[in-house]
């Protein structure tokens, strides 16, 4: 599913114009990352979480050369299913 059918999905369930819709998904996402940015742990109950996890620096390689790089420590958000969401997956 893309952004743009999600946003068609919400303006049929919800009875809003796509405008209005795109405008609902948009915030929704925001307010996701502007929480993992502050490093925050956004959970929602029968859906899963948003987490942020640390990965240290390591030692990589460039696959076309061949030499060793220096990869940075950064941090990546991380998505965990809740029990419920895996239970709906796997009962179909």
């Amino acid at each position: 599913m893309t952004k743009a059918e999600l946003v068609d999905e919400v303006a049929r369930a919800a009875e809003l114009t796509k405008k209005d819709s795109e405008v609902v998904v948009e915030e929704v996402f925001k307010s996701i990352i502007d929480c993992l940015n502050r490093g925050e742990k956004i959970e929602l109950r029968g859906f899963g979480s948003f987490r942020i996890r640390k990965r240290g620096p390591r030692r990589g390689r460039n696959p076309k050369t061949g030499e060793s790089v220096d990869i940075p420590a950064k941090a990546v958000p991380y998505f965990k299913p809740g029990k419920e969401l895996k239970e709906l997956i796997n009962d179909e």
